[in-house]
């Protein structure tokens, strides 16, 4: 595991990914309800390979999006975690707090709780001095989550995705930040 870090909390295990964990990703990543704000659903070869590029972040940044597994409950229901955004836009590169859960587990709180742990590491242990999160306009869901998480919005900052053509329905991006005074400031 090269001293990369397990994250937990009392429901919640961040944890590296295992084989084990590749058919429910790629479940997950074919569900329309999961994916209604991406580009499109996943092949199982696009979300293994996804997988792929999960680990070799870990292995060149020592962290990462963490499988995330619910102890006693499911041992993966999606990934949560920090992630270098490297997109041409007004703020980037950048590191991009981020998750997907599985649609069964939607409503019980683990993405904000997961992404507090993760918060916490990107701020306390990886001391990195700025996390932004971004997403379509229209997921109110995700936006939620930023701003349970503290995480603060200039419509300044809101950008077109780069990777989204022109016109696309979800090409229009809010962003969403969080600085390292204000997140000792307010714990």
């Amino acid at each position: 595991m090269n001293g990369i870090a397990t994250l937990s909390s009392e429901r919640l295990l961040l944890r590296r990914w295992r084989q084990a964990d590749l058919e429910a990703f790629a479940a997950m990543n074919a569900d329309p309800r999961v994916m209604e704000f991406f580009r499109a659903t996943l092949s199982r070869d696009e979300s293994d390979a996804m997988v792929g590029n999960i680990e070799r972040h870990f292995g060149e940044h020592q962290f990462g999006l963490w499988a995330l597994e619910v102890p006693g409950v499911a041992p993966f229901i999606g990934f949560t975690g920090l992630n270098w955004a490297r997109f041409d836009a007004h703020f980037t590169p950048a590191v991009e707090i981020g998750w997907r859960l599985a649609f069964d587990h939607w409503g019980h709180g683990y993405a904000t709780e997961a992404a507090r742990l993760a918060l916490a590491h990107g701020f306390g242990t990886l001391a990195l001095p700025e996390i932004v999160s971004f997403t379509s306009a229209v997921n109110r869901r995700s936006r939620a989550v930023m701003e349970r998480l503290g995480m603060r919005r200039n419509a300044d900052d809101d950008f077109e995705r780069p990777t989204l053509p022109e016109g696309h329905r979800l090409r229009r991006h809010v962003l969403y930040r969080l600085d390292r005074t204000s997140y000792f400031g307010a714990s």
